[in-house]
């Protein structure tokens, strides 16, 4: 256990469980997690082995004889039959048979239908109305000779969702967190480990929590393949629902006019529209209409008078194309079906979450430590919802008047979220409100930026803010600082978007090309480099301020792990490359002593002496005897300094095992940690 564990498990007992008991315990159930963890809570919420060894079995015994596998319906019909009754899990719908005047249920997994249930049961749960929920329940078999009398007959039921938190003692034990800590709490209750994430990596993992805690709150995550998008959604809240953007349709999502019933939107907290991208698919017209109305009104309406509800929506989906191509052809909406590729909709959009920063899922990125019980923070969450945090950021911080009303409702929604899962309690400083800000800013600037380059009537927006001191500050996206030759186009008025070079627009940040590039040759200069962007390789930060050198100085106190002894590797692997083969660079490096692992370091520092003998390239390394080096600077007998606060380690994990991963051996395809570089010219 971590010291995080230890602290979790001490202000929050009863209520955390260790998350990969969840793979323990499943096996080939499939269930959602929330489910998993409802029976783990039960049974397993403690940090005592040996308690949790036997909640385990006794988890695996109740999946055992109670949970319904499709391929065992008819063993399992035959048990109720022969018991008379029998406790099942499983997942439950209902409808009303006008014909009988009585409520009938079906078992998605049992198989069984027209299952007699008791209006006061359905009273109690209405979202068995609207689709199916995992509930235990208790079904009895009593034939009667009347063909038209099921004999299936549901006794109790009890979806599988904690009946009632204290939230004020949630808000209390949180006090007892930092900032850090608590983000890491939360990715862990989420499944992820904190380690394998960066700290904007994280922030972008909790923005797909705010529909959660806010009311009719709309965000969009479009990116590649296999990166967790709709995971959140299906897995995480009993108060969720996640459909197919291909089943979508009025009557299901809003209301249906042959019956009155009500949709999805009237019942769930969030609805979730999975496989929303794809140029090919079609939409009703109506739904869009529809949908355009509920997300700027929060009504909709299908008969005489409107109706009002509280549902987010949440639409995922894949692109097809990698963001500089999307930048340079067409827009970062792109992937959207054509009806939904609509200016009018877009602007619905209170996030663009980018989903091209958000890792391909693999194994190493899930947790073993503590989280709360999955069940237990959705309700939390969903108590969080009646509340508005935004005002929080009036003291202090304020947006630029250029900002519209629309643009300034979908910051502040943002922000109000982020502030109910990171601060319920408020305790916020300056710092951590600007962060969280900014992030906010951005995700909304994403949206309007891609509108102008949809729709020559928007106008360009200036997203500046001013802090405590009164000083204006300016927001960019990462993509806008990573290809800022693309990203300023228009919109022409006939439609068709300005050519590369044509915008007229002026760059909100200036190029993120080294000074190299722009002057011909090396200038002195400072550079500041955003977490999670791309295009990055030592040879384009480094390489023109080294050029010509005999003699470089490396001073780095954290060549330690195995990662960074390995950026030692590529740097010189950089200088063997741009060199002339004649030429001879005595590198050396003065490092500090891992005393943990002493002997591995300096064995690995001796193999690359070794593997790079004869190259031209003489490397040697030495500790620093007195312990105290902190900083990190790389200096030429050329006359250049160049200081980088994070040294060489500036790319963030990426898989060192995958020889088929291309960010294993090409640096620009690895997303770098926030850093920023000084050239001084000496």
């Amino acid at each position: 256990m971590t010291p995080l564990d230890d602290k979790i498990n001490a202000h929050y007992p009863g209520h955390v469980v260790r998350k990969d008991l969840v793979k323990a315990v499943k096996g080939n159930a499939i269930v959602p997690t929330y489910v998993l963890e409802y029976l783990l809570g039960q049974y397993c919420a403690t940090d005592d082995d040996a308690s949790i060894a036997t909640g385990i079995e006794t988890v695996k015994e109740i999946l055992r004889k109670h949970y319904v596998h499709r391929s065992d319906a008819g063993l399992v019909q035959s048990t109720i039959r022969e018991k008379g009754r029998h406790k099942v899990i499983d997942q439950i719908s209902v409808a009303l048979n006008e014909k009988t005047d009585g409520y009938e249920a079906v078992f998605d997994n049992l198989g069984i239908r027209k299952v007699s249930i008791d209006s006061g049961t359905v009273k109690k749960h209405p979202k068995l109305l609207v689709t199916g929920i995992w509930c235990i329940a208790d079904v009895q078999y009593d034939f009667d000779e009347d063909a038209r009398t099921s004999p299936w007959v549901v006794d109790t039921l009890k979806p599988i969702q904690i009946a009632k938190v204290d939230f004020d003692d949630y808000v209390e034990a949180r006090a007892r967190f930092s900032a850090d800590e608590w983000i890491d709490f939360l990715l862990q209750s989420i499944g992820f480990d904190p380690a394998a994430f960066g700290r904007r990596a994280k922030l972008l993992q909790l923005m797909r929590l705010v529909p959660f805690v806010e009311r009719n709150y709309n965000i969009i995550e479009l990116g590649p393949k296999g990166t967790g998008k709709s995971h959140v959604y299906s897995e995480f809240s009993p108060h969720g629902q996640l459909i197919s953007g291909g089943e979508v349709t009025v009557p299901k999502l809003f209301v249906n006019n042959a019956n009155g019933r009500i949709g999805l939107v009237g019942y769930w907290d969030v609805v979730a529209f999975d496989e929303f991208a794809g140029r090919e698919k079609k939409a009703n017209k109506a739904l869009v209409d529809i949908m355009k109305n509920y997300m700027a009104n929060k009504t909709f309406s299908r008969g005489l008078s409107p109706m009002g509800a509280e549902a987010s929506f949440a639409f995922v989906g894949n692109t097809d194309h990698n963001v500089p191509y999307m930048l340079k052809n067409s827009d970062l909406f792109e992937a959207l079906p054509p009806q939904f590729h609509d200016s009018a909709f877009i602007d619905r959009m209170h996030a663009y979450l980018p989903g091209w920063e958000v890792d391909v899922i693999r194994g190493e990125m899930f947790t073993d430590g503590y989280g709360f019980i999955v069940d237990y923070l959705a309700e939390i969450l969903r108590e969080l919802r009646s509340d508005d945090f935004s005002n929080r950021m009036d003291d202090g911080f304020d947006l630029g008047p250029q900002i519209s009303t629309r643009d300034r409702d979908a910051i502040r929604k943002t922000m109000s979220g982020l502030l109910k899962l990171i601060f319920p309690g408020g305790g916020q400083t300056a710092a951590e409100m600007e962060e969280l800000l900014r992030l906010a800013i951005e995700s909304r600037k994403r949206v309007k930026d891609q509108l102008a380059r949809i729709d020559s009537t928007y106008p360009e927006v200036d997203f500046r803010y001013t802090g405590p001191d009164g000083s204006p500050r300016t927001v960019t996206t990462v993509e806008e600082a990573e290809f800022p030759q693309f990203y300023h186009r228009r919109a022409r008025p006939d439609g068709t978007q300005e050519e590369e070079g044509e915008s007229l627009v002026e760059p909100a940040v200036p190029s993120s090309k080294p000074a190299t590039a722009q002057a011909g040759g090396p200038e002195a200069g400072h550079h500041d480099y955003a977490e999670n962007r791309k295009g990055v390789s030592y040879a384009r930060l480094l390489g023109p301020w080294l050029d010509g050198a005999t003699e470089i100085a490396v001073t780095d106190p954290y060549i330690r792990k195995f990662h960074q002894i390995r950026n030692v590797m590529e740097f010189l692997e950089m200088l063997a490359l741009r060199k002339a083969p004649e030429d001879h660079i005595r590198v050396s490096l003065i490092t500090v002593r891992d005393d943990g692992e002493i002997s591995r370091q300096r064995e690995q520092l001796d193999s690359i002496v070794t593997a790079f003998s004869g190259t031209g390239i003489d490397f040697t390394w030495s500790y620093d005897e007195t312990d105290t080096a902190h900083g990190r600077s790389i200096v030429t007998d050329t006359g250049w300094k160049i200081v980088l606060d994070r040294g060489l380690d500036i790319f963030q994990h990426y898989s060192l095992n995958d020889a088929f991963d291309p960010a294993n051996r090409l640096q620009e395809f690895r997303a770098v940690k926030e850093f920023y570089v000084t050239y001084v010219r000496r």
